[in-house]
């Protein structure tokens, strides 16, 4: 994969930051929670770095699940699993919205599926060799850690605090993530 020398100087100049506290990651049910993505998504493309997908808050993780299962026909029935974990990262880049603009991120669009310029970024912070990226969220207001898991250190451990059961459709519709008139 090409990378744009100047997002890599942009981001290589950034300053970064430890983690150490709980988030929340939202799955079906039998995957473990702490499988990262390898199929690509907003922060990694499909040949991109190992992905954990997190959210520092219950309903922004809620709300990344619903957007993705709204969009299947037929949806999916079961409920969601959403579980708080304990996880640390050693060099995680803050990237707050004006710093998304500007690295080229078009901020009225980034509720949109057009996931280009952050999946560039995504790369290029993984290859730098950051562990870690703190965005803000494009379904909720708050912030997801993102996680490049093989950038992560080996004696980091995934420390499992809780999982819950949530029926993800009743949800979306009470925090109006679901439109009822599609299939």
């Amino acid at each position: 994969m090409l990378r744009d020398p100047w997002l890599i100087d942009q981001l290589v100049k950034a300053p970064t930051q430890s983690f150490a506290g709980d988030v929340f990651r939202a799955t079906r049910r039998n995957l473990d929670p702490t499988t990262p993505s390898t199929s690509g998504g907003r922060w990694s493309p499909a040949d991109g770095p190992a992905t954990l997908y997190t959210s520092f808050e219950r309903e922004g993780a809620l709300a990344e699940i619903a957007y993705h299962w709204g969009q299947f026909t037929p949806r999916p029935t079961k409920p969601a699993l959403v579980h708080r974990l304990g996880v640390r990262s050693d060099r995680t880049l803050n990237l707050i919205r004006s710093d998304l603009t500007t690295l080229g991120v078009e901020t009225a669009h980034y509720h949109d599926p057009n996931y280009r310029r952050t999946q560039e970024i995504g790369a290029v912070v993984a290859f730098i060799g950051c562990d870690g990226l703190i965005v803000p969220s494009a379904r909720w207001d708050c912030e997801n850690l993102i996680l490049f898991t093989d950038n992560l250190a080996m004696d980091i451990n995934f420390e499992r605090r809780s999982v819950e059961e949530v029926d993800w459709q009743s949800w979306a519709r009470l925090s109006g993530k679901l439109d009822d008139k599609l299939p």
